[in-house]
């Protein structure tokens, strides 16, 4: 399980270091999401150490707001409203 803890964590340093350093928006954006999805890889990962369950309650969580975020910063990027 350390392994895999240590996989994420570079993961997550590197996603970080495009997020700063990204050279267009698009791509700050795709960083952004890569990094939600890493959150709830740690989260499922803490649910299977500990045997809690409420660790995959907020990996869930995360998820949808990472989708509903990245899709608003989506059409925002693009230039239209959000009721279109």
């Amino acid at each position: 399980m350390n392994v895999f803890i240590g996989l994420l964590i570079l993961c997550i340093v590197m996603c970080l270091y495009r997020v700063g350093k990204g050279p267009t928006a698009p791509d700050r954006t795709v960083a952004i999401d890569i990094l939600g999805t890493l959150v709830v890889g740690m989260c499922a990962i803490f649910t299977i150490i500990t045997g809690k369950d409420f660790y995959m309650n907020i990996g869930i969580s995360w998820a949808l707001l990472s989708f509903i975020g990245t899709i608003a910063l989506a059409k925002y990027l693009e230039g239209k409203g959000f009721d279109e």
